[in-house]
This record gives C-alpha cells, structure tokens and sequence, in this order.
C-alpha cells in the first residue's frame, strides 16, 4: 500500500516495486525498489507527465529533499517526480558489508554485484514505467552517473522516453578506466593548484598534516585509519561549487596541545572521518570502476595504476622537498578496504570486481546516432569528475543533443542553481533557444 503524506509545498507518496535482480532471468529472484513520487500540493490531482530522477554516483540513494529544494521546485512547476532509489542503494533492497554475506562468499558477493550498473538500473527504470505512468514515456533528469544511465537509456530503450536532461554526466562511450583516469589526474591537479592560489596558507597546513600522518597513521574515533593517502583524497570536495571553501576551513585548525603534545583535534578527526567513510555508500567503492567496464578488460584497480605514472601525487616524496602536498580526487582505490571499517569485510569481493572480465557494452553509437528523443546536457568547464573532452566527444555522437558549455559552476551545478540550469536545459530541448 503507498502511503501519501505532506511537506510544505508538496504532496510525497512512498512507492515500492519488485523488480528481478537479473533482467535476463525475469522469473529468477527479485528484489524491491523504493522510490517517492513528489508533486505540487496545488497539482496533487492534476494529470501531469512524469520526470524520473537518477542521482550520480554509483551507490546512493537519491536525496531526501523537504518540500521544494534545490532543482524539485524547478520541475515540479510542469511534472510529478519519481525520486528513485537506484537499486542497492537508500532504502531498496541494500547491498553493504551487513548484507551482502548473505549472499554468500566473495565470489558469490561479486557475482551479485555484477547486476548493480546502467544497464540494470534502466532495466529496472522500463520495469516499472507501465506502473508509474500507465505505459506513457517519461523525462529522465540524470546527473552525474545518473546521465551515465541517461546515456544507456538511449541506447536501448529511448522508446520509454519523452526527453532527457543531463547535469554533469556525459561519459566517454567506449573508454576504458585506464583512459578515464590518465585524464582526470592532470584536472584534479589544476583543481588543487587553484585551491592553493586561492587559500596559499592551506599549502603549508597540508604539508604539517601529511607529515604528521606519516609519522603516527592514527585510527580515528570510529575506526578509520588515516594515512596520507585517505587525507589526500579529501580532495574529492574540489569538484564542487563550495568544496575549495569547505577544504579550507577542514584544515584551519587540525591539530590541539595535549598531555602527550600534539594530536589531531576530535572536531577534525569527525569532520575529515564524515568526508570519507563509505559507511553509507558502500556500493559507490565497490562497483564505481565497474560502470566503465564494457569488454574483456578488467578494470583492475585502475585510478591506483594511471596514479603511478603522475609522481608528484605521492606525499611522502613532496615532503622531502618543497613541492605541494596534492590532493587527489573521485577515484577509488585497493588501500580504502583497508582504511575504512565499513569496507574492510569487503576487500576480497573488491579485488574481484577489480578482476572481472565479460563486461556488457553500454552504449550503442549506431542508435545513438539515430536518437529522435530531445537532449539536452549541461557540460561543466573543466569538471574535476567527468572530463570535458569525453564529454563532448559523446555530445556529438548523439544525434539531436544540444549542449551548454559553461564554467559557472561545478559538478554540482543542479543543486547549487537547479532553476537556472533546468529552465536553460528545458528551453534546449524544446528549441525555444
């Protein structure tokens, strides 16, 4: 039974459907979706059209927003909303270091979460269309790894949709990993070196940090041990409109006088532990190489190879001169199933998602090519996250799509001014620009 229920603005109704975990077995064993249906409170029993939300990632669940926050406001003015929880992930069916040994041992757990990428999440999305919207196509909104899927939806099934708005998630269509991160080192680069510039004194904290941990390598109050590689990644917080900021005030005051001299201040130990721990994502470092698997090639702990060929990454060697301690940025990597204790009892089932081979191919540019659904995608100048060369590269093997290149926002630039870049993707769909 759905249950209905209010927020200032809105009218939100819980809905769940059961959906098969591999598509190719449709009578095999299933597992449940969850999602919310939100609409205007004023067009509660209007007959509207459907837009369905795809979050980024991989691994969370789409977010729980009050009344009209962020891009909502925006699209409910025209459509009922479907906040899907992609599968594995918010309150479907979870896939995490408590359930997954359910399933088994590693190789069953990895097995498991071969069926946890684009291709099932949009079978998933046409499984339950005919329930949502009687049979009718719907508009997807997909950001970031949500316009991976988006991109996927294209390929091989645009009949279920209306129109496509993509935010930040245009992906290379047949690069490997490999290339994937041999590009993205040199932007987070450029990302640390403007942070520096902005906020030089932070150069020189990061250093009496790094320092620091490479001296002591202390375990945080819940569990997680931090070695100059875990801080490094707190770079993750560059790719977004606020991220320099908040790294900035993260590192202000790291450190307190104690009985036994100097150690981490509890305040920072929880801040840096609240950026890193995947204690509510797991699925994000599991399987967030695998949605660039599409052949033979394993992905192989990717981003921790192409990190080798860029040296001045390496913190221990910049201490030893008077280089940068770098930040590094959305890469996932073999040491974090030692480092986080909401990943440890998932390291063997890592490596062989790190190992697998066979992938799905994702994307099909001869029906890509021959695209009739409107499309539109906003490409973010110099996105740390998603290359913008792969970008446009797609943008033009997609027939119809009309980008927006624009380098006043981030990768989060949705959330950070949903109105103004809905109302300009919304407009490229419908040529009234």
């Amino acid at each position: 039974m759905n249950l209905s229920y209010r927020q200032p603005g809105v009218v939100l109704t819980d809905r769940r459907f059961a959906v098969p975990l591999d598509h190719r077995d449709p009578e095999g064993e299933t597992i449940e979706l969850y999602a919310r249906e939100v609409v205007a409170s004023d067009k509660a029993g209007d007959d509207l059209p459907w837009l369905i939300y795809l979050r980024g990632g991989p691994g969370f669940g789409a977010h729980r927003y009050i009344g009209k926050q962020a891009w909502l406001g925006r699209v409910l003015e025209e459509y009922r909303v479907l906040l899907l929880d992609q599968r594995g992930t918010g309150a479907s069916t979870p896939a995490n270091r408590q359930t997954l040994p359910l399933r088994g041992g590693a190789r069953e757990q990895a097995d498991y979460l071969t069926h946890f990428r684009a291709d099932s999440i949009v079978r998933d999305c046409e499984a339950i269309r005919p329930q949502v919207t009687g049979g009718a196509p719907w508009t997807v909104l997909g950001q970031s790894f949500g316009g991976f899927c988006t991109v996927h939806y294209l390929s091989t099934a645009p009949e279920g949709l209306r129109a496509a708005l993509i935010t930040g998630g245009l992906p290379s269509l047949d690069a490997h990993a490999d290339d994937v991160y041999r590009a993205a080192y040199p932007r987070i680069e450029r990302k640390v070196a403007a942070h520096y510039a902005r906020y030089p004194q932070d150069a020189e904290r990061a250093r009496r940090i790094a320092t620091y941990l490479l001296q002591h390598e202390p375990v945080l109050h819940g569990g997680y041990k931090l070695t100059v590689e875990a801080f490094q990644s707190l770079g993750i917080l560059l790719g977004t409109g606020d991220g320099s900021h908040r790294l900035h005030f993260l590192l202000a005051d790291p450190f307190v006088r104690t009985s036994r001299g100097l150690a981490l201040s509890d305040a920072f130990q929880e801040e840096v532990q609240s950026v890193l721990s995947y204690a509510g994502h797991p699925l994000y470092a599991l399987v967030h190489e695998a949605i660039y698997g599409q052949d033979d090639r394993p992905t192989a702990w990717s981003a921790e190879r192409v990190r080798a060929r860029f040296p001045q990454f390496d913190a221990a060697k910049a201490l030893t001169g008077d280089g940068p301690v770098l930040f590094t940025g959305e890469s996932v990597h073999p040491w974090m199933f030692d480092t986080d204790p909401a990943l440890r009892p998932l390291r063997e089932t890592a490596h062989l998602l790190a190992e697998h081979t066979g992938w799905t191919p994702l994307y099909d540019r001869g029906r890509l090519a021959a695209n009739e659904v409107p499309v539109a995608a906003a490409v973010y100048h110099d996105d740390m996250y998603v290359d913008t060369a792969h970008a446009l590269e797609t943008a033009r093997a997609i027939r119809g799509l009309r980008t927006w290149v624009t380098d006043e926002f981030e990768h989060d630039g949705v959330h950070a001014d949903g109105p103004r870049v809905l109302d300009r993707l919304l407009a490229l769909t419908r040529d009234e620009v």
